[in-house]
């Protein structure tokens, strides 16, 4: 299991506090797994249960953060997506993957809603 930078747990709590604060959402769960995989933060926005994949980096010299999310990251997401609704008894609700991306030598935060559309 691939272990997160300290880069990567302090980016996740930064985005997290960043939900809350700017866009009222409510964290139901962070670092969520599933064996070996992991959702960074499990939120309800307006009654919408929100998948959220956090990306930090100093900088986008070799790569913005987005870019690091891959179609196979996406199908991992939502793999553990389903058996976070399936465990909790969540049925007929609406779900949605946003990500959130962190720059830090920008100080800047961006949250992209429905981000694996």
């Amino acid at each position: 299991m691939k272990k997160k930078s300290l880069n990567g747990k302090k980016g996740e709590l930064e985005a997290a506090e960043y939900l809350i604060a700017n866009h009222k959402y409510k964290i139901l769960e962070r670092n969520f797994r599933r064996g070996k995989e992991e959702i960074d933060i499990i939120a309800e926005d307006n009654g919408t249960i929100v998948f959220i994949e956090v990306k930090t980096r100093k900088d986008a010299k070799y790569e913005y953060p987005a870019s690091s999310i891959s179609q196979k990251k996406i199908e991992k997401i939502k793999r553990v997506a389903e058996f976070f609704l399936y465990q909790n008894g969540i049925y007929n609700v609406e779900c949605r993957f946003d990500a959130v991306l962190i720059l830090k030598n920008e100080n800047k935060i961006t949250l992209i809603k429905d981000a694996f559309r």
